[in-house]
């Protein structure tokens, strides 16, 4: 697994202090290559791609989408990773290695939404771009929830057996039953794309 995250406040982007925990709370439950804030960069990134082998790549960042391939992206410390570069990183990936990427974390504010051209965001542009399942959101997210909601659900998905679709509906159900994140707003956004299994 690849872990990439930027908590900092950078540009025009607010501070996502929620990523570090978020980070560090998923070591716990699945090892990892991490690219955090000063070591999460465009040449990192592509060469953690490149060289590592992973079938889960999690990125905790701002990311856009637009139905203009300039104006989608997802940021890395000081630059942003364009669709076609995106693209461009999974295709030399299933160049390199035949092992596809099963799942493509995106948990940052609205990376499953899009524009009336292309609803599925940034989660749709990386499915195309070669992950076999994405999960991503549709709406802002708190850090704090976010980070509890995905522990719990690598947690879930450790278990054998667990589909990811299993393993998210039970993460739902357990913040569900959570006082403190018992609103939908915690819970709800978090949508799969594509291979369910």
């Amino acid at each position: 697994m690849i872990r990439a995250g930027v908590s900092e406040a950078r540009q025009a982007f607010q501070a996502l202090p929620g990523v570090k925990a978020e980070v560090q709370n998923i070591s716990a439950e699945v090892t990892s290559k991490v690219l955090l804030n000063e070591t999460f960069t465009d040449a990192n990134l592509q060469k953690a791609i490149k060289s590592t082998p992973f079938s889960v790549l999690h990125l905790a960042t701002h990311g856009q989408f637009s139905s203009k391939s300039n104006s989608t992206f997802v940021f890395v410390l000081g630059d942003k990773i364009n669709v076609k570069e995106l693209h461009n990183l999974f295709q030399e990936r299933n160049g390199i290695d035949s092992k596809p990427v099963e799942l493509m974390v995106l948990s940052a504010c609205q990376t499953a939404k899009g524009d009336n051209r292309a609803i599925l965001g940034l989660a749709g542009v990386a499915v195309r771009s070669g992950a076999r399942s994405t999960l991503a959101t549709l709406c802002s997210v708190k850090d704090e929830s976010t980070s509890r909601f995905l522990t719990e659900f690598y947690k879930q998905l450790r278990v054998t057996g667990t589909s990811k679709a299993e393993a998210l509906r039970k993460t739902q159900i357990s913040l569900l039953k959570n006082s403190e994140f018992n609103h939908p707003f915690y819970w709800a956004p978090f949508v799969l794309v594509e291979n369910w299994l």
